[in-house]
Order: C-alpha cells, then sequence, then structure tokens
C-alpha cells in the first residue's frame, strides 16, 4: 500500500538579501510519522518550518500540504494544521482558561464549544488545577505545554513544533516527549524542529539533518548511526601484562587504533563481526577480561561526522 504523504517540499530556497539561508532543500513528510529536522543554531531549520507554514515566501521551490500548493491554497493548507513556536504565544496578562477561551473562539468555535474545547484541553495537558491562575505564576514547562494545547484547539491533523523544549528542565522535557508521543498516537503527524540530539533520537521516525541551509542526510536515526556512526566497546584486561597484546589483537580484528587506559582498552569498531573476531582471538591467545561493555552510536556522533569539516 503506497504511503500517503502529509507534506512535500521540492527544491526549496531562501535568500535574504545576498545570503542563501536555506539552499535547494527537498524532502517529503508521511502521514502518522514524527519527522525531525536537526541542525545547530542559524542552520535554516526554522526559516524552513516558516516558509512551510506560510509564514514566510520562498525565493523559490514549492511546498504541498495534505496536496493544498501553498501559494495557490494557502488558506486550505493552514486549516489543516497547528504551530507551536519557540516562543509562547499567551497572554500573561490572563489565565490559562482565558487564553485557550480566547483563542477558541478566534478559531471560530462557538461559546460553548469554546468552554467544552477549553476543559478538555487544560485535563489532557495536565493544567486543571491552575487554570484561572495568572500566567506569571506558571513554570516555563507549564507555558509550554498551555502554547501547545492552543496550538491544538482545532485538533489538526498536523502538527509543527519549533524547538518545543527549548530552555525546559530535564523533567518537564520527558513531559513534553510524552505528550508528543500522545498526540502521534492519536494519528497526527508532526514535524519537529531542534537542536538537541537525544530529542530526535527519542522521538523521530526519520531524520533530516541541516547544516548551513542545505539537505546533508535524511534518513531514521538508526540508519544515519549506521551509516555514519561508529560503535565504541571498553573492556578492562585482567592482567596488566596482556594489555599490549590484546591492544595488538584488537587493532588488527577491529580495524581501528585503540587507546590505553591504565589497564582499559577504548577502541572503535563499525561492524559486530569484528567484537566477535576481536573476543575469540583474545580468548585463543588466553587473555582474560574483566569487564566489557559496548556503546552504540549516537546522534552526536552522526552529526559531528556529518556537518564538521566534510560539507563545503
Amino acid at each position: 500500500m503506497q504511503e500517503k504523504i502529509a507534506i512535500k517540499v521540492n527544491h526549496l530556497s531562501k535568500n535574504f538579501d545576498e545570503q542563501k539561508a536555506v539552499d535547494d532543500v527537498s524532502f517529503t513528510v508521511k502521514q502518522g510519522e514524527v519527522f525531525g529536522l536537526l541542525g545547530p543554531n542559524g542552520a535554516g531549520k526554522t526559516t524552513i518550518l516558516r516558509m512551510i507554514t506560510t509564514l514566510l515566501k520562498p525565493t523559490s521551490g514549492t511546498i504541498t500540504i495534505f496536496g493544498h500548493d501553498i501559494k495557490k491554497e494557502s488558506a486550505l493548507a493552514r486549516s489543516t494544521f497547528g504551530l507551536t513556536g519557540q516562543y509562547a504565544s499567551v497572554d500573561e496578562d490572563i489565565s490559562a482558561r482565558e487564553n485557550l477561551m480566547i483563542f477558541s473562539r478566534l478559531n471560530g468555535l462557538s461559546k460553548k464549544s469554546s468552554q467544552t474545547r477549553t476543559n478538555e484541553l487544560l485535563k489532557e495537558f495536565s493544567l486543571e488545577k491552575s487554570a484561572n491562575k495568572s500566567l506569571s505564576t506558571f513554570s516555563g514547562g507549564m507555558r509550554r505545554r498551555l502554547d501547545l494545547a492552543i496550538s491544538l484547539i482545532t485538533r489538526p491533523a498536523l502538527i509543527f513544533l519549533d524547538e518545543p523544549t527549548t530552555g525546559l528542565d530535564p523533567r518537564t522535557r520527558n513531559q513534553m516527549w510524552d505528550t508528543i508521543r500522545k498526540l502521534v498516537k492519536q494519528g497526527s503527524t508532526i514535524v519537529l524542529t531542534t537542536q538537541y540530539l537525544d530529542e530526535a533520537d527519542s522521538l523521530a521516525n526519520r531524520v533530516a539533518v541541516i547544516d548551513h541551509g542545505k539537505l546533508i542526510r535524511i534518513g531514521t536515526p538508526a540508519e544515519l548511526k549506521n551509516e555514519t556512526g561508529e560503535s565504541t566497546m571498553t573492556l578492562k584486561i585482567s592482567n596488566q601484562d596482556d594489555i599490549n597484546q590484546a591492544s595488538q589483537i584488537l587493532k588488527i580484528e577491529l580495524k581501528s587504533q585503540p587507546k590505553i587506559i591504565d589497564n582499559t582498552i577504548v577502541t572503535k569498531f563499525k561492524k559486530t563481526e569484528q567484537v566477535t573476531n576481536g573476543l575469540s582471538q583474545l580468548k585463543n591467545a588466553k587473555i582474560n577480561i574483566s569487564d566489557l561493555t559496548v556503546q552504540e552510536p549516537s546522534l552526536d556522533d552522526v552529526f559531528m561526522a556529518l556537518t564538521v569539516g566534510k560539507i563545503n
């Protein structure tokens, strides 16, 4: 069965005076997935998001959302999505309930429907106890949850989250991650921009790495890690006298230069069978190991491999 496409971006570019902020970027977002735009500050992530959401006019290229060309059918395209930016759009001088009521009415809901939807969202985002309090008493995490709730008033099929956890503490970040996973289970499609590599690794089905306005690579986190990252093996040698021989064996079998720290060897490898062969050779040489750990590559490793000194 053919996969349904939520967003299609084709040869998208954006120039600001003489500076090219986005340079010939193309990708598709499938319905029902979390699609991550990953890159450092200034990479072009937010500029891409602003063009897709019709907040910024592209210099060239085309964008369709659920089949609607944003140039020809901008109103129809906008009706399909919700957007949560990096900074809260809420009114600080009124309560969470009042904010939700106002935005509900602005989105065309009747007074009764607005009250119903407001109560639903307050409950869904665990804001019921603070619903009538001034936002000056809210934590950063509570404000971000409220901002996300506002973007979901019309139950959009597509949700854009621009660095939704920036500035949040680890506990609140995890709460936001749980909320995002819940939205996906309910059938939403999510486009997420982030500079947090662990966030993309945890949430995204696929990731597009953006650097200097260019699309560097796209794929699942696992694919990118397998393609560009190296795993690390750390093992302790029981007998200090065996350390140099063990290092030489691993250098040959893992095709990598090991590092020796006291009685510990740290080495990189690409394939699992290299580790198996290395450990087998150590056993044949009667070299005993007291401790062994293997760490898979992270998106940090992938990002450094893709963006540092490789793209001109």
